[in-house]
């Protein structure tokens, strides 16, 4: 059995399943990347929440894995030459699961990069843009007076939305046929968009068929409808 006690965040949240990858998150749009790439390879995890209305995740325990204080982290017993493994950046752990299971990324080369440079495109653009755009027009932000911020981020939106429907025309996926980390990276935040933030309407996304028709597949998916309510 894998001897977690030198990772101070088992103190906080220990693992009763130690020689399982160890899950510290929230069903957001970035925690859900780690909960369903998860779920959709199989690999057997703990998921431990990480509740922000108590701010866990500004302990001392969290931050010791986080030093960002951001979710999601994961702590694998089992990482590079059988040592434990922690890592935050939901694009780290995404990369890092996908080469650990060997699915969900092109096998060759010239794939994964390209690939990769969708992740980045959602790390880069989609994440922060539609992320202050939620702001702006869910949170404090929406009784600003001042409308330009938020039309800012509204345009930025309509813009990133564009070039992800054009990169789907004729393709099931971002990257054609083969569901990969692209499509976990980007396609929750765009159901967070439409969803919890209600800017459908603002963004007019329907507008961008392609997106919405892989939006409707995603959440179709069995792993997917399981790891977005994952941690409980």
């Amino acid at each position: 059995m894998a001897d977690l006690s030198s990772f101070a965040i088992t103190k906080k949240w220990p693992a009763r399943h130690p020689d399982r990858i160890q899950l510290y998150s929230l069903p957001t749009p970035n925690g859900v990347k780690a909960s369903i790439m998860l779920e959709e390879t199989g690999l057997p995890y703990e998921a431990h929440r990480v509740s922000f209305d108590s701010k866990d995740q500004f302990s001392p325990e969290f931050l010791s894995l986080s030093p960002n204080n951001k979710i999601p982290a994961i702590l694998d017993p089992n990482g590079p030459d059988g040592k434990p493994l922690g890592l935050f950046e939901s694009g780290a752990i995404l990369v890092y699961l996908a080469g650990k299971s060997g699915q969900f990324i092109p096998a060759d080369a010239a794939g994964r990069y390209e690939t990769l440079q969708w992740v980045m495109f959602q790390m880069g653009g989609i994440g922060p843009m539609f992320g202050q755009l939620g702001f702006f027009h869910k949170f404090a932000g929406k009784d600003y007076e001042d409308k330009r911020p938020r039309d800012r981020y509204v345009d930025e939106s309509k813009r990133l939305l564009g070039v992800l429907d054009q990169r789907l025309e004729g393709r099931d996926w971002v990257m054609g046929d083969q569901y990969t980390i692209a499509d976990i990276a980007i396609l929750p935040w765009v159901r967070n968009l439409v969803g919890f933030y209600g800017a459908g309407e603002l963004v007019e996304f329907p507008r961008f068929k392609n997106v919405a028709r892989a939006l409707d597949a995603f959440v179709a998916r069995p792993a997917v409808v399981k790891g977005l309510a994952i941690p409980g």
